[in-house]
């Protein structure tokens, strides 16, 4: 069977502010929560995704009332017949306050050929180790949901075919989904509905290499997805595996050379920290490049390998010998610069670290021969030009 499915795609109504219906993925922002609320009061009574996703900032405590509420809204929704249903494509436009254009296209790929434990090889293959804790989460708020949002972006090798992009090309010929400006700014963004997707699946499918799909943001939401599916299909029989919704996620590919596609680094911040962390750093780690650590007003400059793979590999597996050595100690994953810097600034005992940036070129060939990266080595551009929850789908 073709990893790629043609799915029924949800979009919200037209009487719907696509301006608030649209928010970004729930796991950015998570060290502020300023973010959060400033996007609540926003959209606060109004139809939104917001109302149906968790972010992670808001992921400690007692999570279980909250995800009862977005189950319910999901419900609420459907119920009140707030989205519309096309069978088909959406090949998207998007503008970034970095960019001026980045094409994706949303379609649906098949768990079954998606694999994200090591040792596992598939069609789809994740590019980041996943984190066990991080799964669970996110399985409580996938089981008993009646439809699927993605924040996920699937990058694909198609060998200089510009297969997205010769869609752009035609625009014209298809008609547009929406057309409205994100919020927080979050940039602009225009999508297109192709109902005809045979020949696009043909030509995915007709790539040279075994591996041509690899999961470049929303990692840990795709291994929920896969984990929700292998508890589902224990009970179906062969013929109910086929095309049940729960097989096929909702994802945005985007080509790996897409011109507005942009590799940032994901910063390390440490809370509850002193100086010792800075002293490991520097003895543990040697090289050519060039590490910028943060602390106390002033900037640490520890060298490490040039290679950033290397580098990203030896700076994580550090840290998390550091971890589990120091219980008190927590971490999160910060995305650009200005965002560590204000981080730090405004925690005591704090360090952060500014992390290597990947290049594109290599990722693909590193993948194939050596699995999986540490977990959070890279970002597909900035915070703000993650992934807006727009498009869903039915996966019960």
């Amino acid at each position: 069977m073709s990893v790629i499915k043609t799915p029924k795609i949800l979009l919200p109504i037209d009487s719907i502010n696509m301006e608030k219906w649209a928010v970004i993925a729930c796991d950015q922002f998570t060290s502020e929560p300023e973010y959060w609320d400033k996007l609540k009061g926003y959209v606060d009574n109004v139809p939104s995704t917001y109302h149906l996703i968790l972010p992670e900032a808001f992921l400690d405590g007692e999570i279980k009332h909250k995800i009862g509420k977005i189950n319910y809204n999901m419900d609420l929704y459907l119920k009140n017949n707030m989205f519309s249903e096309t069978e088909g494509f959406i090949l998207v436009d998007r503008q970034t306050p970095y960019v001026e254009r980045r094409l994706g296209l949303v379609l649906a790929i098949d768990l079954d050929e998606y694999e994200y434990e090591a040792g596992k090889k598939g069609k789809i293959a994740a590019t980041e180790k996943t984190v066990p804790e991080r799964i669970p989460p996110r399985v409580q708020i996938r089981e008993n949901a009646p439809i699927e949002l993605p924040h996920v972006l699937v990058l694909l090798d198609d060998q200089g075919q510009d297969i997205i992009g010769n869609l752009y090309k035609n625009k014209e010929n298809y008609k547009k989904a929406y057309d409205f400006k994100l919020n927080m700014n979050g940039g602009y963004i225009k999508g297109y509905e192709i109902l005809d997707t045979k020949s696009i699946i043909s030509a995915i499918e007709s790539l040279p290499n075994d591996l041509n799909l690899i999961v470049g943001d929303g990692n840990h939401s795709l291994a929920s997805a896969k984990v929700c599916w292998e508890n589902i299909k224990k009970n179906l029989s062969d013929e109910e595996k086929i095309n049940h919704p729960a097989r096929y996620a909702l994802v945005e590919l985007i080509s790996i050379y897409d011109d507005g596609l942009t590799f940032e680094p994901i910063h390390r911040v440490l809370f509850n920290v002193d100086m010792s962390l800075i002293r490991v750093l520097e003895n543990r780690l040697n090289g050519d490049g060039n590490l910028e650590v943060f602390f106390n007003n002033e900037i640490y400059n520890i060298s490490v390998p040039t290679n950033p793979f290397l580098a990203i590999k030896q700076i994580q597996e550090l840290l998390d010998e550091y971890l589990d050595i120091n219980k008190f100690v927590d971490i999160d994953f910060v995305h650009g610069i200005d965002s560590l810097k204000k981080i730090v600034k405004n925690n005591r005992d704090c360090v952060g670290i500014s992390m290597p940036t990947l290049e594109r070129d290599k990722l693909l060939p590193y993948i194939r021969e050596n699995g999986v990266l540490p977990r959070k080595s890279f970002s597909l551009g900035e915070a703000e030009e993650k992934r807006y929850y727009l498009e869903g789908k039915k996966i019960l």
